[in-house]
């Protein structure tokens, strides 16, 4: 009976030494976890501070395009005005021309037909 009685204590020591070395583990790898999360922190905290940098960056050239506008705005209708005056200037040069361009083919004929009967 004192060897059965042994037994169950000896069971137990092993149960509670194997507990404890699991428990001993499972610390381990909390603090590797924990490690690494901590590393990963560090870097998921850089990386939004380098977001952070990179969003004033592009709200300040959001900015500048907005003060940008009026003056583009502005030049493309002074470009406009000037387009559409050239447009103008060569309506009006294409209707003085077009009688001259006539008037310049009947000379050719006339000068055609002299040459023609004269044989020049």
């Amino acid at each position: 009976m004192a060897d059965r009685g042994g037994r169950p204590a000896a069971r137990r020591i092993k149960t509670l030494t194997q507990a404890a070395l699991n428990a001993d583990a499972t610390v381990e790898q909390v603090e590797t976890l924990l490690i690494d999360l901590d590393r990963t922190v560090v870097k998921l905290n850089s990386s939004i501070g380098d977001l952070d940098v990179t969003l004033e960056r592009f709200n300040s050239t959001i900015t500048s395009i907005d003060e940008l506008a009026p003056r583009l705005i502005s030049m493309v209708e002074r470009l406009e005005n000037i387009v559409s005056r050239v447009e103008a200037m060569v309506d009006i040069g294409e209707a003085v021309a077009s009688p001259l361009a006539t008037a310049e083919n009947a000379v050719r004929g006339v000068v055609e037909a002299v040459r023609r009967t004269t044989g020049l």
